[in-house]
């Protein structure tokens, strides 16, 4: 009896799955099949945009400058600004905590000049609490930290990129 009420089981939660829409994430598709950014690929930014946007499959991503006009789109990143902000002290004036923000611009726009995404302005913050006596592990999870926010950003670009359906 065990045996079948388990397998019963496992066909109703398999039901339900279906039939909640859950489905693995599929690649995205983009209006356009090459883009051009202004990020220098070395940076941090410009690393971890290269690699979603090709992980993405069919896109083709460009960033020398010689090769800009054979993209359908240009991505311009206009600032990243990263800033780390004291917003608690102890009685004595020692830091306790503090706000790390990351703020970014960017634009989306054709060779032509037509804006596909006006300048965009994403914000991330995150707060941080602070003891001298840890300052090394403090100074390794703020790293941490811009870095989870720049993954953010870069998945909220790819998001509005998909969601740009005509050039």
């Amino acid at each position: 009896m065990k045996p079948h009420l388990s397998a019963w089981l496992s066909c109703a939660l398999l039901l339900a799955l279906t039939g909640c829409g859950f489905g693995l994430r599929q690649p995205t598709s983009f209006a356009f099949s090459s883009l051009y950014s202004s990020v220098a690929p070395t940076s941090s930014l410009g690393v971890e945009l290269k690699r979603q946007l090709q992980s993405s499959g069919e896109l083709q991503y460009i960033t020398e400058p010689e090769r800009r006009q054979e993209a359908q789109a240009l991505l311009d990143i206009l600032s990243e600004q990263r800033v780390k902000t004291v917003v608690g002290v102890n009685a004595s004036g020692q830091v306790r905590e503090f706000q790390l923000r990351l703020v970014l611009k960017f634009r989306l726009r054709t060779p032509q000049g037509q804006e596909l995404i006006p300048e965009t302005e994403l914000v991330q913050q995150r707060s941080l609490s602070y003891d001298e006596v840890f300052a090394l592990a403090k100074e390794a999870e703020e790293a941490m930290l811009f870095r989870n926010m720049q993954s953010d950003m870069v998945q909220q670009i790819l998001r509005r990129l998909a969601a740009v359906k005509q050039l």
